[in-house]
C-alpha cells in the first residue's frame, strides 16, 4: 500500500483519507503546508513560502522538514519540491535587522542578496547610507516598512532591533476557584506563553499563537502580561469580547479596577491595562480623511499590545502597527486565515507564529470538546429554483442560501436535541427573522444595543434561555460555555475563519463527555454547496469530517417538523 502521501511536480501534496496513516501525515504536513482542497478521498496540501517561514520561525530546519516529508511520501520527493523546501526556509533570517546608534541596520551573512536587495525599487528609497558591503542604515521608522517590503520580495528579515520596555506594571496571576478547583493554567497554555516571551530577549515578544476556540487564549494573554511586566494595550473583535477581557483581567490576575480601563465607542478612559475595539480604532468621521482614535496605540507607553482574533485585524491599524515596532506585539486566534490574503502583513508587522497546536491534540486530552461535525442538503422549490435559475452569480448565491427549506431542517434539527443550548447562527437577517418567529427565540443582530445583547448572553449561559438565534455579531469572541449545538444557515462566501469560529462558540468542554454538534445547513447542486466544501477546508485541516446528509435522513422517534 505504501506511504499515504503523493508529493507531485508542481509542489501540490496529495493525502490518501482512506490510509491507516493518514491522520499522522496530516499532522506533519501541518507543519509546513496548507490544505486547498478536501474532497471524499485524496485532500491536497501545497508548500507555500509564508507556511515554510512560519516552520523555520517555530526553529524546524529544512533537512528536517525534508526528512519528515520522505517519511511519509509514497514515491521519492521531486527534487523541484526538495529544492524549494531548501531555498524558501534556508532564506530566513539570511537578512536581519539591528539596533544602531542612529537608526537601523539591515545586515546579511550574504553581501551579493544584500547588494540585490538595496538596489531594489521598494527598499532603495529606505536605504540612508552603506556601512560596509554587509550592512546599510535604515530609518527607525521604516522598521515595520521595510519588513513588509523584505517578506514580499521573498526574504523575510529577522528582526533583532529590539523593543522599548513600556510602563512597568507588577501584577500576578492569582489562584482561585473553578467549579470548586484550584484554578492551574494548562501545560499548553504555559508552553504557548513561553513560546511567546522567549526569556524576554530582544527576539521574543512578538509573534502569532494559534490554538482553537475554547482553548483558553484569554489566559495564555494573561500569562503573556505577567511574564512581560509592563502596561498593556488590548484590541479586541467588538465590545462584548472588550469586557470579557476586563472580567478575565480583575478575576484571575491581582490588578485593581482603576488599573483596567475601556476604550469603546461607550468609554475613551485609559489605564495601565486598556481594553479598546478594533471599530473605535478604526472609526473615520464622515467626510473626514483621518483616524481620530488610531493615536491610542502610539500615544501612550505601551509596553505590549495584544491583538485578539488577528485574523480580523482592520487596514488603518496595520498601517499604524508598521509604525509601533518598537513596541511588543502579540496575535492571538484560532486560525491565521484572512480572506483578503494580508496573512504576510501579519507575518511581518505582527510577528511569525510562534505557537501551534491541533484541535484535534487538545480534543483527545480533554481541553475542549469532542465535536460532531454534519452537513445537512436540502433541496430549493419550484418557485426558488426558477429565481435561481435566472439570477445573477452573487443573487444565485443569496436565493440558494435562503431556501425555504433550511427552516424546516433548523426546526428539526432544534427539536432533535431538546433540552440542550442551541445557537442558531446565520448571515441574513430577514432570513434570521423569520427563523426566530418560527423558533419562539430572540434574535441578537448588530442593532440590538449592548444591554440587550449582554442581558440575552447572560440568560443563555444560565440555561433559562435554550436556543438563541445570532447574526455574524456572535462569530467571535462570545463566552458561552454551556453550548452545545451550533446551527449554521447561512455565512459568508467560502469564508474558512468563519467556519472555524462557529463551531468555536461550542468547543468548550462538556461534562460527562457530553458532545458538541456542529450542523451546517447547505442547499445542495447550488453556489452554496459549492461554498460550504470552501469554508469547510481549515477544519477538515484540523481532522474533522462533515458527515453529509439530507434532511428525510435527520431523523428520531417522535420527531416532526411543526
Amino acid at each position: 500500500m505504501g506511504h499515504p502521501v503523493i508529493v507531485q511536480m508542481d509542489g501540490s501534496i496529495l493525502l490518501d483519507v482512506h490510509h491507516p496513516d493518514a491522520e499522522a501525515a496530516r499532522s506533519v504536513l501541518g507543519m509546513f503546508a496548507e490544505l486547498e482542497k478536501s474532497p471524499e478521498h485524496f485532500h491536497t496540501y501545497r508548500v507555500t513560502a509564508l507556511s515554510l517561514w512560519n516552520a523555520a520561525s517555530a526553529g524546524h530546519i529544512s533537512t528536517d522538514i525534508l526528512a519528515a516529508l520522505c517519511s511519509i511520501s509514497r514515491y521519492d520527493v521531486p527534487p523541484v519540491v526538495a529544492r524549494f523546501i531548501a531555498d524558501t526556509m534556508d532564506r530566513y533570517g539570511i537578512l536581519e535587522l539591528k539596533k544602531g546608534e542612529d537608526g537601523l541596520i539591515l545586515s546579511s551573512r550574504d553581501e551579493w542578496v544584500l547588494t540585490e536587495i538595496v538596489r531594489h525599487k521598494t527598499i532603495a528609497p529606505l536605504v540612508r547610507r552603506m556601512l560596509s558591503d554587509f550592512e546599510v542604515e535604515v530609518p527607525l521608522l521604516s522598521r515595520g516598512t521595510i519588513k513588509v517590503a523584505l517578506t514580499k520580495l521573498g526574504y523575510p528579515v529577522r528582526d533583532l532591533a529590539g523593543y522599548a520596555p513600556g510602563e512597568p506594571l507588577v501584577f500576578s496571576l492569582c489562584d482561585h476557584l473553578v467549579n470548586g478547583d484550584l484554578f492551574r493554567l494548562r501545560d499548553y497554555q504555559i508552553q504557548a506563553a513561553e513560546a511567546f516571551h522567549e526569556g524576554g530577549g530582544i527576539s521574543g515578544g512578538s509573534g502569532v499563537l494559534t490554538l482553537p476556540c475554547g482553548a483558553g487564549k484569554t489566559i495564555i494573554g494573561l500569562k503573556a502580561m505577567e511574564l512581560l511586566q509592563t502596561s498593556t494595550l488590548i484590541l479586541t473583535a467588538n465590545i462584548t469580547a472588550a469586557r470579557q477581557w476586563m472580567r478575565e483581567c480583575l478575576e484571575k490576575t491581582s490588578l485593581t479596577p482603576d488599573q483596567v480601563a475601556e476604550y469603546s465607542g461607550d468609554h475613551k478612559d485609559t489605564a495601565p491595562v486598556t481594553v479598546a475595539t478594533y471599530q473605535i480604532l478604526s472609526y473615520r468621521p464622515r467626510g473626514k480623511d483621518e483616524f481620530p482614535h488610531l493615536s491610542l496605540l502610539s500615544s501612550h507607553n505601551w509596553g505590549l499590545i495584544i491583538y485578539d482574533e488577528v485574523h480580523l485585524l482592520p487596514a488603518p491599524v496595520f498601517r499604524v502597527t508598521a509604525e509601533i515596532q518598537a513596541r511588543r506585539r502579540l496575535g492571538l486566534t484560532a486560525t491565521l486565515i484572512r480572506e483578503d490574503g494580508r496573512e504576510d502583513e501579519v507575518f511581518s508587522l505582527i510577528g511569525p507564529k510562534k505557537f501551534d497546536v491541533p484541535w484535534k491534540e487538545l480534543e483527545a486530552q480533554g481541553w475542549i470538546a469532542t465535536a460532531v461535525c454534519t452537513e445537512v442538503r436540502v433541496g430549493l422549490n419550484d418557485a426558488e429554483r426558477q429565481h435561481y435559475a435566472v439570477s445573477e452569480q452573487r443573487e444565485k448565491a443569496r436565493v440558494a442560501a435562503e431556501a425555504a427549506e433550511k427552516a424546516d431542517a433548523a426546526l428539526k434539527i432544534v427539536n432533535m436535541h431538546h433540552g440542550e443550548s442551541i445557537l442558531v447562527i446565520g448571515q441574513y437577517i430577514d432570513q434570521l427573522e423569520h427563523l426566530a418567529d418560527r423558533l419562539g427565540a430572540p434574535l441578537i443582530t448588530g442593532s440590538l444595543k449592548q444591554k440587550e445583547r449582554d442581558r440575552l448572553y447572560a440568560d443563555f449561559r444560565s440555561g433559562s434561555l435554550p436556543v438563541l438565534v445570532v447574526s455574524k455579531v456572535a462569530n467571535f469572541s462570545i463566552d458561552l460555555p454551556d453550548a452545545s449545538v451550533a446551527i449554521q444557515v447561512s455565512g459568508a462566501f467560502g469564508s474558512r475563519q468563519e467556519e472555524a469560529q462557529r463551531l468555536g462558540r461550542i468547543m468548550r468542554p462538556k461534562e460527562d463527555g457530553v458532545l458538541a454538534h456542529f450542523y451546517t445547513i447547505v442547499t445542495k447542486e447550488t453556489k452554496d454547496q459549492e461554498f460550504a466544501l470552501s469554508r469547510q477546508r481549515f477544519l477538515t485541516e484540523q481532522g474533522y469530517q462533515y458527515e453529509i446528509v439530507d434532511l428525510e435522513e435527520l431523523t428520531e422517534a417522535g420527531v416532526n417538523v411543526p
